[in-house]
């Protein structure tokens, strides 16, 4: 059995050649298992990659940048049975290498993940923000939504079998492929355990963004499951909104500041269905996530048809309401406006139209050259 270690590296010089040395080449060897060590030099501007190489690594060049790119690289170009990954900057304890692959040599798992919030996170490796927030924050979203099961989704320490690997069909360019190779493993029911293990300090500078790769997780999360964040709220608001507008309009109540709080939560209700709608096309399209009847009958030529239909009602609903209020307005010489309902419900209507038709035709872009377009 062969076993690929595959590491990313971009601009680690002076850390990726200790990295490379701290697998136990000889040990896994002693016990039956060939190795190969792939270091992806993702379009590095220092001596990276001579310096992985003299210290007994494979360099294969990675020109597109990003997290998920280096990795999509290195195990297009990985030979072995199983693939352990890791970062370069000397954070993951690649010493335990063999330990660590126990559970899939053994068939009692097909998927490894490491946990540092389980383990031993030394002092100095991951702020106070990342540790108590962030990873736990994010962590628990992926299990409410996929039913993972991990208490560390963003470990970079793991391993798996390549023929597993291969299967999860991962296309993830940045930091989100962290997350997407977790919920595809969720998804298809792969055999995952966890092994807590020792997180160090990081050598050199560290490539993280805590808010934009924080965004970019959840937003991929979002993009998979659509519907807890946007439909259940959207509905929530949208109603509230409603109910809140429709009480002015028909004299339930006469607070103005009650009109303008209802117009607004019915048009950013309105927004996020839309949103929904857009969030699951996109995935679809993308094949990021599987076909949902509900989304399904939106990305059609037909069903365009019939958004786009809707909006133009809508706008020119508004549009007449706006009329009657300006003929009234005229009645009066210009004066005071009596219609502030009125005036608020054309303009509620013409909004709601406007965003309809913009919808649609961004759907229809989207969809231009699928099959969805047919």
């Amino acid at each position: 059995m062969k076993i690929s270690i595959v590491i990313p590296a971009l601009n680690e010089e002076g850390i990726v050649g200790k990295t490379v040395k701290s697998v136990p080449v000889e040990k896994l060897k002693s016990n039956g298992l060939d190795v190969e060590i792939v270091v992806v030099d993702n379009a590095s501007t220092d001596n990276t990659a001579s310096e992985a190489r003299e210290a007994g690594a494979r360099v294969v060049y990675g020109e597109k940048r990003g997290y998920g790119n280096a990795y999509l690289k290195g195990f297009s170009e990985a030979e072995g049975d199983i693939v352990v990954m890791g970062d370069a900057d000397g954070t993951y304890p690649f010493e335990m290498t063999y330990e660590f692959i126990q559970p899939i040599l053994k068939g009692e798992a097909d998927f490894v993940m490491g946990s540092r919030l389980n383990g031993d996170i030394k002092e100095g490796a991951m702020p106070a923000l990342h540790r108590y927030i962030g990873n736990p924050f994010l962590t628990w979203v992926l299990n409410v939504l996929f039913k993972a099961g991990i208490s560390d989704a963003h470990c970079g320490m793991r391993a798996i079998k390549k023929d597993v690997l291969d299967d999860l069909n991962l296309k993830s360019s940045g930091m989100e492929f962290a997350s997407e190779m977790v919920i595809e493993a969720a998804r298809k029911n792969v055999r995952m355990t966890e092994i807590p293990i020792t997180y160090y300090p990081r050598e050199g500078e560290s490539k993280l963004s805590s808010f934009a790769d924080g965004w970019r997780h959840l937003r991929f999360m979002m993009l998979y499951r659509p519907t807890p964040f946007l439909l259940g709220p959207g509905l929530v608001v949208l109603i509230v909104g409603i109910a809140l507008t429709l009480g002015v309009l028909f004299g339930f109540q006469s607070r103005r500041h009650t009109l303008i709080l209802g117009s607004l939560l019915l048009i950013i209700g309105y927004q996020m269905l839309l949103a929904w709608i857009q969030f699951g096309a996109f995935g679809i399209v993308n094949g990021i996530t599987g076909t949902s009847r509900t989304i399904k009958k939106f990305v059609n030529y037909h069903s365009l048809g019939r958004e786009l239909f809707l909006g133009i009602l809508l706008l020119v609903c508004g549009v007449l309401v706006g009329f009657k209020v300006l003929f009234s307005w005229q009645a009066v010489g210009f004066g005071a406006l009596s219609e502030i309902q009125f005036a608020t419900l054309a303009l509620i209507l013409s909004i709601l139209g406007i965003q309809t038709i913009f919808s649609g035709m961004f759907l229809s872009l989207l969809l231009l050259n699928s099959d969805y377009g047919d």
